[in-house]
């Protein structure tokens, strides 16, 4: 059985497709009656054919009517706030509507494509949503001083440009991650590793952003970075104890130098202050003896004056001087005998050593026993012909 045999559909036990011209028919009905027409019932079977193609006409032109306005309707946008909508004509851009109801020419002479502009998007670099799920090959990185640490961080940006972040590259946020990888290994690759791991995590951050920024400005990728978190650093776990005994050692050297820096701190003060001290002593010293030394010379052209006026009394009056000086200075006495030869010595300053170096005996120790004193008797025998010798000259 064809499509056109006009039996199609109305046989019992046949599921074909519905008559369309039974469903125009009704459509166009219901069309008239609602423009405030009605179908002609009388008239021969040719006058009616007439009528229902008139009809079918005018329910055509209205049918297309109300699909062209459906169709320019269908143009009507709305771009909420922190979006912009980017309207592209046969493929091709030609604006960049704001927020607010907007109207393009309707599919397929143009489409909108709506942008978010005001939302954060994050890239990760060496985890993925946990830094326990880690991807070495992006968080592995060599320092400069030749040595290897695991990082992991975020990039946080925004969209500054729509247009370029939709037609000047093809994957933009592949390129942003690949952007991100590429400074961060220059960023630690310049850098020393306990830089990296304690006081310079923020430096390596802002560097990391501003270097990203202008490798992104490069691009024209149109996307802005708002900041750069750094999430973890540490060595590799497969070297974690080894670094741990050297930041150990490393802590121990520090305190060794800290002690040693307070024992130089107190040390040197007071080594200074002695050789200040010494100098000043010197100093002193200095002055006294050069003082000394110019008295000493006024003095002697002053007994000069006074030699040559008389030498012998000056002679004398020295000798005098001199003679006192030196005894003044000593515990042993010489006497000369007027008129005699002998001289008499006393020796003072054995008898002092004598007297002071007997001790008294203690309760265990036993008397010595008692040996003649040679020296006293002959001190003594001194001591009584001086006696004698005095008075025979008195």
């Amino acid at each position: 059985m064809g499509l056109n045999d006009p039996q199609w559909g109305k046989r019992r036990g046949n599921a074909g497709p519905p008559d369309l011209e039974e469903i125009m028919r009704t459509f166009n009905q219901k069309i008239n009656e609602i423009f405030g027409r009605k179908g002609g019932d009388g008239g021969d079977e040719g006058g009616a054919g007439g009528g229902h193609d008139k009809h079918g006409s005018g329910g055509i032109i209205i049918i297309l009517v109300l699909l062209l306005v459906a169709w320019v309707g269908s143009g009507f946008y709305i771009i909420d706030e922190g979006q912009r909508g980017v309207v592209l004509r046969f493929g091709k851009h030609v604006d960049t509507t704001f927020p607010g109801l907007r109207w393009h020419l309707p599919y397929p002479v143009e489409k909108v494509e709506t942008v978010n502009i005001s939302r954060v998007r994050t890239v990760e670099i060496g985890y993925r949503t946990n830094v326990r799920n880690k991807v070495l090959k992006e968080s592995l990185m060599l320092t400069d001083d030749e040595n290897i640490v695991d990082i992991q961080f975020a990039a946080q940006y925004i969209l500054r440009n729509p247009e370029d972040f939709l037609f000047t590259n093809r994957e933009p946020e592949a390129a942003v991650l690949q952007v991100a990888e590429t400074a961060i290994r220059q960023v630690i690759g310049k850098s020393k590793m306990d830089f990296v791991l304690y006081e310079g995590r923020e430096q390596v951050a802002a560097r990391t952003t501003e270097l990203m920024q202008e490798i992104l400005d490069r691009y024209k990728i149109g996307i802005l970075i708002n900041r750069v978190t750094m999430q973890n650093a540490q060595p590799p776990e497969q070297v974690q104890a080894a670094f741990d005994d050297a930041v150990k050692a490393g802590q121990d050297r520090e305190r060794q130098r800290n002690e040693g820096q307070a024992y130089a701190n107190d040390v040197i003060p007071r080594a200074r202050g002695s050789a200040s001290r010494l100098l000043e002593e010197a100093q002193g010293y200095k002055q006294r003896v050069m003082a000394t030394a110019e008295g000493d010379a006024s003095r002697f052209d002053q007994v000069l004056v006074e030699y040559a006026k008389a030498p012998d009394v000056t002679r004398d009056r020295m000798y005098i001087d001199t003679v006192q000086q030196v005894l003044s200075n000593t515990s042993k006495i010489l006497i000369d005998q007027e008129g005699g030869n002998n001289l008499l010595y006393l020796p003072l300053d054995k008898l002092i050593q004598t007297e002071s170096g007997k001790s008294k005996p203690t309760a265990n120790m036993k008397p010595l026993p008692q040996v003649q004193d040679y020296s006293t008797d002959a001190t003594l025998r001194s001591r009584e012909s001086f006696r004698s010798r005095e008075r025979e000259i008195r």
